[in-house]
């Protein structure tokens, strides 16, 4: 029986079965501890500064991807003030407004951001840090979208666990390649091997550089596809008190509930940015009508919780002039620096516009 049994012992299949288990056991292992090394990386670098036991580095904004990184700009707690928006505001220099408002301020404008992703990241400053010092939105046309309760986020998606105070949730989150990718461009940093994609305000150019402006160019992104100039069109009849009642903005009631958690002592700011006049709605049609339907409500808000209003998102002479932006949505730096000066003058001193650029719908 004995012999049998080491007989069979040393029969070839036996010895490549075994040889097999140990193989599959030691690749199991080193994945099983790859997997483990990469996680305990990920949280030492920890790239969105939110586990209290990471490494004491300093953590810069090494991604261009707004809504995972800003949430760490707020915790930071070196900022009593914020800009929301979408790109259209992003261009607005913190650095210039500091100066006229005597505040720490960050922009947290985002690319093609919802109205309900600004109102979240208003809330999640107002939990983090208390009522600001200055709340400057940015208007475009997000918060007159009569879906916004339908499209609360974008194809970008939206880390919801960022944005709540459950800390515990987000290291479920933590091992995924998008995380693991900027932990690596955070240690480039720190090697000198990448760049700080912006500033630590949130500030970033984020168009061409001035020199490479192309005023043809421009002209042509601006007006593709449309006439320029716009054809005179007769007035549409305007909407009757009844059309006007049934219009829906379901975002004014999040910036209505936002505007309602602060203080008489933060200063409120609603600005309509200056989008080209060919993004704004065409004079007569019901586009523009149901835009004018909108504003009013805005300003109604403004008035409502003490907040200054001020529109530059008219046909003027700089939203008509092609020389000024990049595409429809755009300005250039130039005009941003004019914004912020105006800005400051507008909702601290009243200052009127010289030229007509922009108009105080609420002192």
């Amino acid at each position: 029986m004995g012999a049998s049994l080491l007989w069979q012992a040393g029969k070839p299949g036996i010895t490549r079965t075994a040889d097999w288990r140990v193989f599959a056991l030691s690749f199991l292992g080193m994945l099983i501890g790859g997997v483990v090394a990469i996680y305990l990386f990920v949280v030492l670098v920890d790239p969105y500064d939110i586990v209290p036991f990471s490494l004491p580095i300093d953590r810069r904004i090494v991604s261009i991807s707004d809504r995972f990184m800003y949430p760490q700009i707020v915790r930071s707690k070196r900022f009593d003030s914020l800009i929301v928006g979408t790109s259209t505001a992003r261009l607005l220099d913190p650095e210039l407004l500091d100066k006229s408002f005597h505040a720490r301020i960050a922009n947290l404008a985002m690319d093609s951001a919802t109205a309900w992703e600004q109102q979240a990241m208003i809330d999640l400053f107002l939990r983090t840090l208390g009522p600001p010092t200055a709340l400057i939105v940015g208007l475009d046309g997000v918060w007159c979208a009569q879906d916004a309760d339908q499209h609360r986020i974008t194809f970008r998606g939206f880390p919801y666990w960022l944005y709540d105070d459950n800390r515990w949730n987000d290291y479920l989150y933590l091992l995924n390649y998008g995380t693991l990718e900027i932990a690596v461009r955070l240690v480039g940093y720190h090697l000198g091997l990448y760049p700080e994609r912006r500033r630590y305000d949130g500030y970033e150019v984020f168009v061409p550089p001035e020199s490479q402006y192309d005023a043809a160019r421009a002209h042509n992104t601006i007006w593709a596809g449309l006439p320029s100039p716009r054809p005179a069109i007769d007035p549409a009849p305007p909407l009757s008190a009844a059309e006007r009642s049934q219009l829906a903005f379901p975002a004014l009631a999040w910036l209505d509930a936002a505007l309602a958690r602060l203080p008489a002592r933060t200063l409120k700011i609603l600005a309509f940015m200056p989008i080209h006049v060919a993004a704004q709605p065409v004079p007569g049609t019901r586009a523009a009508a149901v835009e004018a339907e909108c504003k009013t409500r805005i300003v109604a808000l403004g008035r409502a919780h003490g907040a200054k209003v001020i529109d530059w998102g008219f046909a003027s002479p700089l939203t008509g002039n092609d020389a000024n932006y990049w595409d429809r949505l755009h300005y250039r730096v130039p005009i941003a620096t004019q914004i912020a000066e105006e800005l400051g003058a507008a909702a601290l001193a009243g200052r009127e516009s010289e030229d007509g650029s922009y108009r105080l719908l609420v002192r």
